[in-house]
Protein backbone atom coordinates (compact mmCIF):
# COMPACT_ATOMS: atom_id res chain seq x y z
CA UNK A 1 0.00 0.00 0.00
CA UNK A 2 1.55 3.11 -0.98
CA UNK A 3 0.79 6.69 0.11
CA UNK A 4 0.69 9.32 -2.34
CA UNK A 5 -0.11 13.15 -2.20
CA UNK A 6 -2.90 13.61 -4.38
CA UNK A 7 -2.74 11.34 -7.07
CA UNK A 8 -6.00 9.48 -8.05
CA UNK A 9 -6.48 6.13 -7.06
CA UNK A 10 -6.73 2.47 -9.33
CA UNK A 11 -9.60 0.48 -8.23
CA UNK A 12 -9.02 -2.50 -6.19
CA UNK A 13 -11.92 -4.37 -8.03
CA UNK A 14 -11.29 -3.64 -11.42
CA UNK A 15 -8.29 -6.12 -11.32
CA UNK A 16 -9.93 -8.82 -9.15
CA UNK A 17 -13.30 -8.32 -10.54
CA UNK A 18 -15.92 -10.91 -8.98
CA UNK A 19 -13.63 -12.84 -7.08
CA UNK A 20 -12.95 -9.97 -4.38
CA UNK A 21 -14.92 -11.50 -1.78
CA UNK A 22 -17.92 -8.58 0.12
CA UNK A 23 -16.15 -9.41 3.91
CA UNK A 24 -11.93 -9.23 3.43
CA UNK A 25 -9.82 -11.29 5.56
CA UNK A 26 -7.13 -8.89 5.36
CA UNK A 27 -4.43 -11.11 4.66
CA UNK A 28 -2.17 -8.87 2.98
CA UNK A 29 -2.15 -5.08 2.37
CA UNK A 30 -3.50 -4.26 -1.24
CA UNK A 31 -1.74 -2.91 -3.76
CA UNK A 32 -2.80 0.16 -4.91
CA UNK A 33 -2.15 4.29 -4.35
CA UNK A 34 -3.71 5.91 -1.45
CA UNK A 35 -4.11 10.09 -1.26
CA UNK A 36 -2.55 10.77 2.37
CA UNK A 37 -5.99 12.55 2.95
CA UNK A 38 -8.00 9.47 2.21
CA UNK A 39 -5.52 7.52 4.55
CA UNK A 40 -6.48 9.47 7.68
CA UNK A 41 -9.83 10.61 6.52
CA UNK A 42 -10.40 6.51 5.75
CA UNK A 43 -8.63 5.42 9.49
CA UNK A 44 -11.13 7.85 11.16
CA UNK A 45 -14.69 6.44 9.63
CA UNK A 46 -13.82 3.00 10.98
CA UNK A 47 -12.87 3.88 13.96
CA UNK A 48 -15.84 5.80 14.52
CA UNK A 49 -17.65 2.21 13.41
CA UNK A 50 -15.14 0.56 16.42
CA UNK A 51 -15.67 3.36 18.94
CA UNK A 52 -19.34 2.34 18.18
CA UNK A 53 -18.99 -1.37 18.80
CA UNK A 54 -17.19 -0.58 21.96
CA UNK A 55 -19.69 1.20 23.37
CA UNK A 56 -22.74 -0.64 22.59
CA UNK A 57 -20.75 -3.60 24.13
CA UNK A 58 -20.11 -1.40 27.49
CA UNK A 59 -23.57 -0.76 27.73
CA UNK A 60 -24.77 -4.81 27.32
CA UNK A 61 -26.66 -4.60 24.20
CA UNK A 62 -28.30 -7.79 22.57
CA UNK A 63 -26.84 -9.89 19.98
CA UNK A 64 -29.76 -8.29 17.77
CA UNK A 65 -29.07 -5.06 18.87
CA UNK A 66 -25.54 -5.07 18.27
CA UNK A 67 -26.27 -6.55 14.73
CA UNK A 68 -28.99 -3.87 14.05
CA UNK A 69 -25.97 -1.40 15.34
CA UNK A 70 -23.23 -2.63 13.36
CA UNK A 71 -25.35 -1.98 10.10
CA UNK A 72 -26.22 1.67 10.62
CA UNK A 73 -22.33 2.30 11.86
CA UNK A 74 -21.30 1.06 8.69
CA UNK A 75 -23.96 2.54 6.61
CA UNK A 76 -23.61 5.71 8.16
CA UNK A 77 -19.64 5.47 8.10
CA UNK A 78 -18.26 3.32 5.60
CA UNK A 79 -20.17 3.48 2.09
CA UNK A 80 -18.25 5.78 -0.42
CA UNK A 81 -20.19 7.53 -3.48
CA UNK A 82 -18.43 5.03 -6.01
CA UNK A 83 -19.35 1.95 -5.53
CA UNK A 84 -16.11 0.30 -6.59
CA UNK A 85 -13.86 2.36 -3.81
CA UNK A 86 -15.92 0.54 -0.83
CA UNK A 87 -14.14 -2.27 -0.84
CA UNK A 88 -11.08 -0.27 -1.14
CA UNK A 89 -12.09 1.73 1.87
CA UNK A 90 -13.03 -1.31 3.72
CA UNK A 91 -9.38 -2.72 3.23
CA UNK A 92 -7.40 0.61 3.22
CA UNK A 93 -9.15 1.77 6.62
CA UNK A 94 -8.49 -1.97 8.37
CA UNK A 95 -4.86 -1.17 7.18
CA UNK A 96 -4.54 2.03 8.45
CA UNK A 97 -5.59 1.01 11.88
CA UNK A 98 -3.84 -1.94 12.32
CA UNK A 99 -0.67 0.31 11.96
CA UNK A 100 -2.45 2.43 14.60
CA UNK A 101 -3.06 -0.15 17.48
CA UNK A 102 0.18 -2.17 16.93
CA UNK A 103 2.16 -0.38 18.87
CA UNK A 104 1.25 -0.71 22.44
CA UNK A 105 -0.37 -3.70 24.33
CA UNK A 106 -3.75 -1.81 25.45
CA UNK A 107 -4.30 -0.90 21.99
CA UNK A 108 -3.94 -4.12 20.62
CA UNK A 109 -6.41 -6.25 22.79
CA UNK A 110 -8.91 -3.42 22.12
CA UNK A 111 -8.68 -3.15 18.25
CA UNK A 112 -8.98 -7.17 17.91
CA UNK A 113 -11.71 -7.52 20.19
CA UNK A 114 -13.46 -4.70 18.14
CA UNK A 115 -12.40 -6.00 14.51
CA UNK A 116 -13.51 -9.69 15.81
CA UNK A 117 -16.89 -8.39 16.81
CA UNK A 118 -17.30 -6.46 13.62
CA UNK A 119 -15.65 -9.34 11.22
CA UNK A 120 -18.16 -12.05 13.70
CA UNK A 121 -21.65 -9.55 12.70
CA UNK A 122 -20.94 -8.79 9.30
CA UNK A 123 -20.09 -12.54 8.35
CA UNK A 124 -24.21 -13.27 9.96
CA UNK A 125 -25.26 -10.78 7.62
CA UNK A 126 -24.03 -12.23 4.52
CA UNK A 127 -25.73 -14.95 2.24
CA UNK A 128 -25.03 -18.44 3.01
CA UNK A 129 -23.27 -18.85 -0.04
CA UNK A 130 -20.82 -15.51 1.06
CA UNK A 131 -20.31 -17.93 3.73
CA UNK A 132 -19.38 -21.10 2.45
CA UNK A 133 -17.34 -19.07 0.02
CA UNK A 134 -15.38 -17.54 3.49
CA UNK A 135 -15.43 -20.95 4.38
CA UNK A 136 -13.81 -21.96 1.56
CA UNK A 137 -11.15 -19.48 1.62
CA UNK A 138 -9.82 -20.06 4.87
CA UNK A 139 -8.93 -22.90 4.03
CA UNK A 140 -9.34 -25.12 7.58
CA UNK A 141 -8.08 -28.12 7.64
CA UNK A 142 -11.62 -29.53 8.88
CA UNK A 143 -14.42 -31.88 6.46
CA UNK A 144 -17.80 -32.34 7.01
CA UNK A 145 -18.83 -35.75 8.63
CA UNK A 146 -19.88 -38.52 6.43
CA UNK A 147 -23.09 -40.05 6.59
CA UNK A 148 -22.31 -42.74 8.70
CA UNK A 149 -20.43 -41.31 11.30
CA UNK A 150 -23.28 -38.45 10.91
CA UNK A 151 -25.95 -41.25 12.04
CA UNK A 152 -24.16 -42.60 14.49
CA UNK A 153 -23.89 -38.89 16.65
CA UNK A 154 -27.54 -38.00 15.08
CA UNK A 155 -29.38 -38.29 18.44
CA UNK A 156 -26.96 -36.42 20.26
CA UNK A 157 -26.55 -33.64 17.67
CA UNK A 158 -30.69 -33.40 17.81
CA UNK A 159 -30.58 -33.02 21.89
CA UNK A 160 -28.05 -30.11 21.64
CA UNK A 161 -30.53 -28.37 19.37
CA UNK A 162 -33.89 -28.89 21.10
CA UNK A 163 -31.44 -28.05 24.31
CA UNK A 164 -30.89 -24.70 22.95
CA UNK A 165 -34.00 -23.76 21.56
CA UNK A 166 -32.50 -23.94 17.62
CA UNK A 167 -33.86 -25.04 14.47
CA UNK A 168 -32.04 -26.74 11.73
CA UNK A 169 -32.31 -26.52 8.27
CA UNK A 170 -31.37 -29.04 5.60
CA UNK A 171 -28.45 -26.91 4.89
CA UNK A 172 -27.38 -27.22 8.66
CA UNK A 173 -27.22 -30.85 9.29
CA UNK A 174 -23.54 -30.83 6.95
CA UNK A 175 -21.14 -30.97 10.97
CA UNK A 176 -17.59 -30.30 10.87
CA UNK A 177 -15.55 -32.04 13.86
CA UNK A 178 -13.35 -29.79 14.96
CA UNK A 179 -11.14 -29.52 18.42
CA UNK A 180 -13.39 -28.43 20.78
CA UNK A 181 -10.54 -25.43 21.82
CA UNK A 182 -11.48 -24.12 18.40
CA UNK A 183 -14.42 -23.24 19.18
CA UNK A 184 -14.61 -21.32 22.76
CA UNK A 185 -18.01 -19.41 22.19
CA UNK A 186 -20.01 -22.57 21.24
CA UNK A 187 -18.31 -25.14 23.98
CA UNK A 188 -18.87 -22.13 26.83
CA UNK A 189 -22.54 -21.55 25.87
CA UNK A 190 -22.55 -25.25 25.62
CA UNK A 191 -24.40 -25.57 21.86
CA UNK A 192 -22.22 -27.77 20.64
CA UNK A 193 -21.48 -31.87 21.26
CA UNK A 194 -18.17 -33.32 22.49
CA UNK A 195 -16.78 -36.31 21.49
CA UNK A 196 -13.57 -37.42 22.60
CA UNK A 197 -12.07 -34.33 22.28
CA UNK A 198 -14.06 -33.23 19.15
CA UNK A 199 -16.65 -30.54 18.47
CA UNK A 200 -19.49 -31.49 15.95
CA UNK A 201 -20.70 -27.60 14.11
CA UNK A 202 -23.13 -26.96 12.62
CA UNK A 203 -22.95 -24.98 9.42
CA UNK A 204 -25.11 -22.33 11.09
CA UNK A 205 -22.46 -22.31 13.77
CA UNK A 206 -19.40 -22.00 11.64
CA UNK A 207 -19.10 -18.08 12.09
CA UNK A 208 -17.77 -19.48 15.75
CA UNK A 209 -15.29 -20.86 14.07
CA UNK A 210 -13.82 -18.57 11.40
CA UNK A 211 -14.33 -16.00 14.18
CA UNK A 212 -11.63 -17.80 16.62
CA UNK A 213 -9.11 -18.27 13.29
CA UNK A 214 -9.54 -14.51 12.40
CA UNK A 215 -8.64 -13.60 15.83
CA UNK A 216 -5.59 -15.84 15.62
CA UNK A 217 -4.62 -14.34 12.37
CA UNK A 218 -5.57 -10.87 13.17
CA UNK A 219 -3.50 -11.22 17.04
CA UNK A 220 -0.14 -12.52 14.76
CA UNK A 221 -0.50 -10.03 11.85
CA UNK A 222 -0.90 -7.06 14.98
CA UNK A 223 2.97 -8.62 16.54
CA UNK A 224 4.16 -8.64 13.25
CA UNK A 225 3.29 -5.13 11.87
CA UNK A 226 4.73 -3.62 15.73
CA UNK A 227 7.98 -5.30 14.65
CA UNK A 228 7.72 -3.29 11.61
CA UNK A 229 6.97 0.06 13.06
CA UNK A 230 9.66 -0.06 15.50
CA UNK A 231 12.08 -0.79 13.56
CA UNK A 232 11.72 0.67 9.91
CA UNK A 233 8.31 2.84 9.37
CA UNK A 234 7.97 5.18 12.14
CA UNK A 235 11.36 6.41 11.74
CA UNK A 236 11.10 6.50 7.85
CA UNK A 237 7.52 8.43 7.76
CA UNK A 238 8.54 10.76 11.22
CA UNK A 239 8.00 13.64 8.69
CA UNK A 240 4.72 12.08 7.21
CA UNK A 241 2.70 9.56 8.33
CA UNK A 242 3.61 9.48 12.01
CA UNK A 243 2.49 11.93 13.14
CA UNK A 244 -1.23 10.75 11.80
CA UNK A 245 -0.80 7.29 12.86
CA UNK A 246 0.51 8.23 16.59
CA UNK A 247 -2.32 11.22 17.21
CA UNK A 248 -5.16 8.62 15.32
CA UNK A 249 -5.49 6.30 18.72
CA UNK A 250 -6.15 9.24 20.52
CA UNK A 251 -8.15 11.70 18.47
CA UNK A 252 -11.20 12.80 19.11
CA UNK A 253 -14.18 12.25 16.40
CA UNK A 254 -17.14 14.54 17.54
CA UNK A 255 -17.24 18.58 17.06
CA UNK A 256 -14.36 20.65 18.81
CA UNK A 257 -16.56 22.98 21.04
CA UNK A 258 -14.38 25.71 20.03
CA UNK A 259 -17.51 28.10 19.76
CA UNK A 260 -20.74 28.08 22.17
CA UNK A 261 -23.25 27.27 19.25
CA UNK A 262 -26.52 26.67 20.90
CA UNK A 263 -26.86 28.60 23.72
CA UNK A 264 -25.13 31.45 23.06
CA UNK A 265 -22.81 33.37 25.83
CA UNK A 266 -22.88 32.27 29.48
CA UNK A 267 -23.13 35.02 32.05
CA UNK A 268 -21.19 35.39 34.73
CA UNK A 269 -23.64 35.94 37.27
CA UNK A 270 -24.83 32.70 36.54
CA UNK A 271 -21.92 30.35 36.13
CA UNK A 272 -22.09 29.17 40.02
CA UNK A 273 -25.66 27.93 39.49
CA UNK A 274 -24.77 26.26 36.28
CA UNK A 275 -21.81 24.61 37.52
CA UNK A 276 -23.71 22.97 39.87
CA UNK A 277 -26.76 21.94 37.00
CA UNK A 278 -24.69 21.05 34.14
CA UNK A 279 -20.96 21.09 34.38
CA UNK A 280 -19.07 17.01 34.27
CA UNK A 281 -17.69 16.05 37.19
CA UNK A 282 -14.35 16.51 35.77
CA UNK A 283 -14.97 20.40 35.61
CA UNK A 284 -17.07 20.42 38.99
CA UNK A 285 -14.15 19.16 40.76
CA UNK A 286 -11.94 21.66 38.92
CA UNK A 287 -14.73 24.79 39.40
CA UNK A 288 -14.88 23.34 42.84
CA UNK A 289 -11.19 23.90 43.98
CA UNK A 290 -10.37 27.07 42.07
CA UNK A 291 -13.53 28.32 44.69
CA UNK A 292 -11.74 26.21 47.42
CA UNK A 293 -8.00 27.16 46.88
CA UNK A 294 -8.16 30.25 45.00
CA UNK A 295 -5.40 28.45 42.79
CA UNK A 296 -4.58 25.97 39.90
CA UNK A 297 -2.08 24.25 38.54
CA UNK A 298 -1.34 24.82 34.76
CA UNK A 299 -3.06 21.98 33.99
CA UNK A 300 -6.48 22.81 35.62
CA UNK A 301 -6.38 26.22 34.06
CA UNK A 302 -6.16 24.63 30.80
CA UNK A 303 -9.12 22.16 31.02
CA UNK A 304 -11.50 24.37 32.96
CA UNK A 305 -10.35 27.13 31.17
CA UNK A 306 -10.91 26.17 27.57
CA UNK A 307 -14.15 24.24 28.45
CA UNK A 308 -15.84 27.41 29.86
CA UNK A 309 -14.54 28.84 26.55
CA UNK A 310 -16.32 26.69 25.09
CA UNK A 311 -19.47 27.13 27.15
CA UNK A 312 -19.92 30.58 26.04
CA UNK A 313 -17.41 32.54 28.98
CA UNK A 314 -16.39 35.41 26.36
CA UNK A 315 -12.10 36.58 27.20
CA UNK A 316 -13.87 39.70 29.21
CA UNK A 317 -15.59 37.81 31.21
CA UNK A 318 -12.87 34.94 31.44
CA UNK A 319 -10.57 37.17 32.47
CA UNK A 320 -12.70 38.70 35.33
CA UNK A 321 -13.94 35.37 36.42
CA UNK A 322 -10.17 33.92 36.99
CA UNK A 323 -9.20 37.14 38.37
CA UNK A 324 -11.28 37.11 40.83
CA UNK A 325 -10.57 33.72 42.33
CA UNK A 326 -6.69 34.20 41.75
CA UNK A 327 -6.52 38.23 43.33
CA UNK A 328 -7.22 36.38 46.58
CA UNK A 329 -4.23 34.49 46.81
CA UNK A 330 -1.35 35.77 44.83
CA UNK A 331 -3.19 39.24 44.52
CA UNK A 332 -4.14 41.47 41.39
CA UNK A 333 -0.75 42.39 40.04
CA UNK A 334 1.12 39.44 40.34
CA UNK A 335 -2.22 37.87 38.29
CA UNK A 336 -1.79 40.78 35.61
CA UNK A 337 1.64 39.89 35.17
CA UNK A 338 1.47 36.31 35.20
CA UNK A 339 -1.62 34.92 34.36
CA UNK A 340 -3.84 37.11 32.54
CA UNK A 341 -1.72 36.70 29.37
CA UNK A 342 -2.44 32.95 29.59
CA UNK A 343 -6.20 33.38 29.32
CA UNK A 344 -5.94 35.53 26.63
CA UNK A 345 -3.37 32.92 24.70
CA UNK A 346 -6.78 30.13 25.12
CA UNK A 347 -8.94 32.96 23.35
CA UNK A 348 -6.15 33.29 20.19
CA UNK A 349 -5.20 36.75 21.57
CA UNK A 350 -1.73 36.33 22.19
CA UNK A 351 1.39 34.66 20.76
CA UNK A 352 0.36 32.98 17.09
CA UNK A 353 -3.36 33.74 18.12
CA UNK A 354 -4.20 29.90 17.40
CA UNK A 355 -8.32 29.29 18.12
CA UNK A 356 -8.06 26.50 21.15
CA UNK A 357 -10.52 24.13 21.25
CA UNK A 358 -11.48 22.68 24.66
CA UNK A 359 -10.17 19.19 25.50
CA UNK A 360 -11.97 16.25 24.47
CA UNK A 361 -12.70 13.15 27.16
CA UNK A 362 -10.33 11.59 25.28
CA UNK A 363 -7.34 13.80 25.99
CA UNK A 364 -8.33 14.19 29.36
CA UNK A 365 -8.39 10.50 30.40
CA UNK A 366 -5.10 10.45 29.17
CA UNK A 367 -3.32 13.04 30.59
CA UNK A 368 -1.30 12.33 33.63
CA UNK A 369 -1.88 14.66 37.03
CA UNK A 370 1.03 14.89 39.47
CA UNK A 371 0.87 16.13 42.35
CA UNK A 372 -0.97 19.03 43.58
CA UNK A 373 -2.49 18.42 40.07
CA UNK A 374 -6.52 18.74 39.88
CA UNK A 375 -7.05 18.07 35.82
CA UNK A 376 -7.64 14.66 34.95
CA UNK A 377 -10.74 12.37 34.68
CA UNK A 378 -12.52 11.61 37.85
CA UNK A 379 -13.46 8.37 36.88
CA UNK A 380 -9.95 7.35 35.66
CA UNK A 381 -8.00 9.14 38.31
CA UNK A 382 -9.68 9.20 41.95
CA UNK A 383 -9.83 6.50 44.65
CA UNK A 384 -12.87 4.65 44.83
CA UNK A 385 -13.94 6.73 48.48
CA UNK A 386 -13.17 10.11 46.63
CA UNK A 387 -15.62 9.10 43.33
CA UNK A 388 -17.99 7.29 45.76
CA UNK A 389 -17.96 10.90 47.39
CA UNK A 390 -17.89 13.26 44.45
CA UNK A 391 -21.03 11.22 42.96
CA UNK A 392 -22.91 11.21 46.18
CA UNK A 393 -22.42 15.35 46.50
CA UNK A 394 -23.63 15.40 42.71
CA UNK A 395 -27.00 13.87 43.71
CA UNK A 396 -26.36 10.01 42.34
CA UNK A 397 -28.32 7.31 43.98
CA UNK A 398 -26.55 4.45 45.66
CA UNK A 399 -27.29 1.73 43.09
CA UNK A 400 -26.57 4.42 40.10
CA UNK A 401 -23.61 4.87 42.24
CA UNK A 402 -22.88 1.14 41.80
CA UNK A 403 -23.54 0.67 38.34
CA UNK A 404 -21.23 3.75 37.81
CA UNK A 405 -18.13 2.02 39.74
CA UNK A 406 -18.66 -1.07 37.95
CA UNK A 407 -17.97 1.04 34.52
CA UNK A 408 -15.00 2.45 36.27
CA UNK A 409 -13.18 -1.12 37.63
CA UNK A 410 -13.46 -2.12 33.65
CA UNK A 411 -12.33 1.12 32.49
CA UNK A 412 -15.22 2.58 30.44
CA UNK A 413 -14.71 5.67 32.13
CA UNK A 414 -16.76 7.38 29.72
CA UNK A 415 -19.58 5.58 30.06
CA UNK A 416 -19.13 5.86 33.78
CA UNK A 417 -19.74 9.50 33.05
CA UNK A 418 -22.67 8.60 30.79
CA UNK A 419 -24.45 6.87 33.57
CA UNK A 420 -23.53 9.35 36.00
CA UNK A 421 -25.39 12.04 33.18
CA UNK A 422 -28.53 9.59 33.24
CA UNK A 423 -28.93 9.05 36.79
CA UNK A 424 -28.53 12.90 37.45
CA UNK A 425 -30.89 14.30 34.85
CA UNK A 426 -33.52 11.05 34.15
CA UNK A 427 -33.17 10.93 30.41
CA UNK A 428 -30.78 8.86 28.26
CA UNK A 429 -27.87 9.58 26.64
CA UNK A 430 -27.72 6.96 23.76
CA UNK A 431 -24.37 8.40 21.94
CA UNK A 432 -22.72 8.47 25.02
CA UNK A 433 -20.65 11.08 26.78
CA UNK A 434 -17.64 11.96 24.50
CA UNK A 435 -16.71 15.46 25.11
CA UNK A 436 -17.24 17.78 28.58
CA UNK A 437 -18.94 20.25 26.43
CA UNK A 438 -21.36 17.54 24.91
CA UNK A 439 -22.37 16.70 28.48
CA UNK A 440 -22.88 20.54 28.99
CA UNK A 441 -25.13 21.19 25.93
CA UNK A 442 -26.95 17.59 27.07
CA UNK A 443 -27.39 18.45 30.28
CA UNK A 444 -28.77 22.25 29.15
CA UNK A 445 -31.25 20.39 26.35
CA UNK A 446 -32.91 18.25 29.26
CA UNK A 447 -33.35 21.67 31.97
CA UNK A 448 -34.76 23.15 29.02
CA UNK A 449 -37.13 20.88 27.84
CA UNK A 450 -38.26 20.60 31.80
CA UNK A 451 -38.69 23.66 31.90
CA UNK A 452 -40.95 24.24 28.80
CA UNK A 453 -42.72 21.60 29.94
CA UNK A 454 -43.74 22.65 33.19
CA UNK A 455 -44.61 26.27 31.88
CA UNK A 456 -46.92 24.32 29.59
Amino acid sequence: MEIVGSRRKSSLLSSAGDAFPTLPLYRSAPELEVRLEDFELYAIHRLRVLKGISDGLSRGKKPNEMENLIKDLWKVNMMHSEAAEVINKDIVSHFVLRLVYCREEELRRWFLSMETTLFRYRFQLETPEAQRALLAEFDLPYKAINNAEYETVKDKLNQVVRSTGQSLSSADTIYYKVPFEQVPELVATRRVYILKGYAYVAMNQVNSLLVTQHRSNLSKALVLTNRKWTSMIREQEKDRLTPIVEALSVSYLGPDYSQPKEYGEILLKDIDQVAKKSFPLCMRHLFGKLKEDHHLKHGGRMQLGLFLKGVGLNLDDALAFWKAEFSRKVGAERFDKEYAYGIRHNYGKEGKRTDYTPYSCQKIITSTPGVGDHHGCPYRHFSEDNLRAALSTMGVGNRAVEDVMDKVRNRHYQLACTLTFEAIHGASCDEGINHPNQYYTDSKKVLESRNNSKGT
